[in-house]
């Protein structure tokens, strides 16, 4: 398969799959899986949720900034960004340095399928979640369009089979994968 040279980050939408393609992309590539989020609540030790709540949004895509800046410094790996993290202009110059990123494009009706049911989802706390979500999704749209590589997500479509097409994506980049 050949060697990864720099860290694939994953973005896009809550729901899209950033996590479980993530997952299945650095078992593929014999790499380690690290979580921005996860990162962030292991390291003040409450969840995003309560980070939020507590501490405030820009408290929280401070936090986010540092630990994306530390992961990109580290071996190469993938990483999934919170649905936020790829708005910051910050983080998208730091991806574009130091790593490539993927954004997983899914369309609206399938994100709704797959949050709806959450409860992990401060962003959606609101009366009108499905709403919100769709506000979020307009808004969020051309940030993510600025992403290196795009893969698109569908129903049908495995986790597995998603992981290889982001393997397909990535070679076409001779900067990420080396033989």
């Amino acid at each position: 398969m050949g060697r990864l040279a720099k860290t694939v980050v994953m973005v896009g939408m809550m729901g899209a799959g950033k996590t479980a393609v993530g997952t299945a992309l650095a078992r593929c590539l014999g790499v380690e899986f690290r979580d921005s989020d996860e990162e962030i609540v292991r390291a003040a030790d409450r969840s995003i949720a309560e980070i939020f709540e507590r501490d405030g949004e820009a408290f929280f895509r401070a936090r986010e900034t540092e630990v994306i800046a530390r992961l990109l410094r580290g071996t190469p790996c993938v990483l999934s960004t919170g649905g936020g993290a790829f708005l910051s202009e910050a983080n998208r110059r730091l991806i574009n340095e130091a790593g490539v990123s993927v954004w997983l494009r899914a369309d609206l009706e399938l994100l709704w399928q797959r949050v709806r049911h959450k409860t992990t989802r401060p962003l959606l706390r609101t009366a009108n979640p499905r709403e919100t979500l769709r506000a979020l999704y307009v808004a969020r749209m051309p940030f993510y369009a600025k992403a290196d590589l795009v893969v698109d997500a569908s129903p049908e479509v495995s986790v597995d089979e998603m992981a290889g097409r982001v393997v397909a994506a990535l070679k076409t980049r001779p900067d990420v994968l080396e033989d």
